[in-house]
């Protein structure tokens, strides 16, 4: 059984600013730095055989931040970058609610897109590394649509906000992916 435990990366300034990142690659601030450190220090305890990451900065320096607890090799896959959200990158709540209230953002990729290069790169971590446990650090639309996609469209896991650095368990069974628990940031001193 191929088990996987999607986290996603730490605190950016833009996140506590509530501008969407995207493909803008932001850095992690003091906050995402210490949730990295939590998280690391919450993961030790459990055994894990390879780190895959996302090869933006905030996801990478996660990953990194992580490994210093697991010294795990890792692997950056292009499939876990995040979203980008063309127009619309960089700019705060307020100014996307005016801009683009519904939502649809000129030159944004699309959630086909999305949902169809996550789940590519899913199968190419189970087939590099079958029955083994692996770590990705991502990204929170990336991993949002793919929880969504292997849970059948669960209103629950659609509705839910992905704080930074949570912890979401997703298993292959019988030729299935399932997901285990979601959204999980127990291990933070404040989510």
């Amino acid at each position: 059984m191929t088990a996987v435990c999607l986290v996603r990366h730490g605190e950016t300034d833009w996140n506590a600013q509530k501008k969407l990142q995207g493909k803008t690659d932001i850095p992690l601030n003091a906050t995402g730095e210490r949730q990295a450190k939590e998280t690391g220090e919450y993961l030790k305890v459990f055994e894990w055989d390879v780190i895959v990451s996302s090869p933006m900065k905030r996801a990478r320096k996660t990953a990194d931040i992580i490994n210093g607890f697991l010294n795990l090799p890792v692997v950056v896959m292009e499939d876990f970058r995040e979203r980008n959200y063309g127009d619309a990158e960089g700019m705060s709540l307020p100014e996307r609610s005016e801009c683009y209230p519904d939502k649809n953002y000129p030159n944004m990729e699309t959630a086909e897109e999305l949902t169809d290069r996550m789940l590519a790169g899913l199968v190419k971590v189970q087939e590099r590394f079958p029955d083994q446990k692996v770590l990705i650090v991502a990204h929170g639309a990336a991993i949002h649509a793919l929880l969504s996609a292997i849970s059948d469209g669960d209103t629950d896991i659609q509705n839910a906000k992905l704080v930074n650095a949570c912890l979401s368990n997703i298993e292959r069974i019988e030729n299935k992916w399932r997901v285990k628990d979601y959204n999980v940031s127990s291990h933070l001193s404040e989510s």
